[in-house]
């Protein structure tokens, strides 16, 4: 059964991963064996990654390159192919979100926000799979959001680039079944992570509400995501395909609880 879950001498590229969400699956995958590969923009920002992942006995490569940038996506697939080994999984984890009201919101921020997390994600998943399909293996995660179910204020270009990537990573699984490709989807909840730690306190409106708001009472934390990326990354979920595992302590479950209800 532990051979299941084994990624020894599997390469897994994480976008996005040199903080965060990202950085805390992917140190999961490499925990369970696989050579990471990961992605940024920024080169402080990478540095100081490599210097996280080396902690933690590690090893990393980093690459940077702009996951809307087709040109570049397809010049660093090609290269990590050549430098590290074929590409047998990929994490599509970059993404950004502006909270800005709709009837506030310029066009090019609202198109920025859908380059970026859901045209990026199809991007790199089309020339990764390239190589997947011609040796008829491969696994895909698209990090999708509770918003890629529920609306919220403000967060209206967000909600419809992560309802896209939910279909995107259907269809993607639909194309690609046929090539023992494996396309599914994570929807974080709520998450302790440096972003939301000043609203992480007694007393604050927001943290009472996400405690309140989630069955579990808590925020998650950043390793709650890892065992759900090395499931899908592994053999274990070789006949799941299409599917959007949401790792949020049951809030999709419920209503929740009356105003009045302690």
């Amino acid at each position: 059964m532990n051979a299941l879950f084994d990624l020894t001498g599997q390469v897994a590229l994480i976008t996005g991963a040199t903080h965060g969400l990202g950085m805390a699956m992917a140190k999961a995958l490499g925990k369970a064996g696989a050579t990471l590969v990961i992605n940024g923009n920024t080169p402080a920002k990478m540095e100081a990654a490599l210097g996280s992942y080396a902690a933690d006995g590690l090893r990393a490569h980093g690459y940077l390159f702009d996951v809307t940038d087709a040109q570049q996506v397809k010049q660093n697939i090609a290269q990590i192919e050549q430098e590290i080994g074929p590409i047998n999984i990929l994490v599509n984890n970059a993404g950004i979100i502006k909270r800005i009201p709709a009837l506030e919101m310029d066009e090019a921020d609202f198109r920025q926000v859908l380059d970026v997390d859901l045209t990026a994600p199809f991007i790199v998943s089309k020339y990764v799979a390239r190589y997947m399909v011609e040796r008829r293996q491969g696994k895909i995660i698209n990090i999708c959001s509770m918003m890629s179910e529920l609306g919220r204020d403000t967060v209206s270009a967000y909600a419809a680039a992560k309802g896209g990537l939910k279909m995107l990573t259907r269809n993607l699984a639909t194309e690609w079944a046929r090539y023992n490709i494996q396309v599914n989807g994570i929807g974080p909840g709520y998450f302790a992570t440096e972003q939301t730690a000043p609203i992480r306190v007694d007393g604050h409106p927001f943290n009472d509400f996400i405690v309140r708001r989630t069955p579990a009472g808590r925020w998650g934390d950043p390793e709650d995501l890892g065992g759900t990326a090395v499931f899908l990354s592994s053999r274990a979920s070789d006949f799941i395909n299409g599917q959007i595992i949401y790792v949020d302590g049951g809030i999709l479950a419920t209503i929740g609880k009356p105003a009045n209800e302690q």
